[in-house]
C-alpha cells in the first residue's frame, strides 16, 4: 500500500518535473510507475491475493482519475484489466526477469492503447495510428521499461523478504 501510493505520486512529481523534456512537441512520454507497481504486485504475490490487487488497481485507477485528469475516466477501468491479463500471462512463463519484462511491455501498450481508444472515442486526438506509434507509444515504452529495468531487483527483494 506504501508503494502504491509512492509511485502515485511520484508519477505526478516525474511528470511535473521533468515535463518540458517528457511533453516536448510531438512526443510525449507518460510513466505508469503506478501501473508498474501494480504489475510487480501481481507478479510477486500468490494467486490468492490477486484479487485484492485487482481491488487496488481499480481504486487508485478511480483516484488516478480525479487527481490527475479531474473526472472519472478510463483508469479505473484500465489498471484492473491490465493487472489481471498481466498476471495471467505472467503465471504461464517462468517467474523472471525477462518474463516480467514482457509482461509490463503488454501491460503498457495495452493501457496506453486502450487510453489512446477512449481519446478517439470522446474525440480529444487525431485517430492516425502511426502518429501513435512513434510519437506516444515508443516514447512511453521506453521510458517505462526503463523504469522496470531500474526497480525490477529493488522490488522483487522487498516482496521476497516481506513473504518471510
Amino acid at each position: 500500500m506504501i508503494g502504491l501510493v509512492l509511485m502515485f505520486y511520484l508519477d505526478g512529481s516525474i511528470s511535473q518535473v521533468f515535463s518540458s523534456w517528457l511533453y516536448a512537441t510531438p512526443n510525449s512520454m507518460v510513466p505508469y510507475l503506478t501501473l508498474m507497481w501494480l504489475s510487480m504486485t501481481a507478479f510477486f504475490t500468490s494467486s490468492l491475493r490477486s484479487t485484492h490487487v485487482i481491488l487496488w488497481a481499480a481504486v487508485i485507477g478511480f483516484v488516478f482519475d480525479l487527481y490527475y485528469t479531474g473526472l472519472l475516466g478510463v483508469y479505473v477501468f484500465v489498471f484492473p484489466l491490465v493487472v489481471y491479463i498481466g498476471q495471467s500471462i505472467y503465471e504461464l512463463l517462468p517467474p523472471n526477469f525477462f518474463s516480467g519484462f514482457l509482461v509490463f511491455f503488454i501491460d503498457i501498450t495495452l493501457a496506453i492503447s486502450l487510453n489512446f481508444l477512449a481519446n478517439i472515442f470522446v474525440g480529444q486526438v487525431d485517430p492516425s495510428a502511426t502518429i501513435f506509434l512513434v510519437n506516444a507509444l515508443a516514447p512511453t515504452l521506453a521510458l517505462n521499461l526503463f523504469f522496470f529495468a531500474i526497480c525490477y531487483f529493488p522490488i522483487e527483494s522487498l516482496y521476497a523478504e516481506h513473504r518471510r
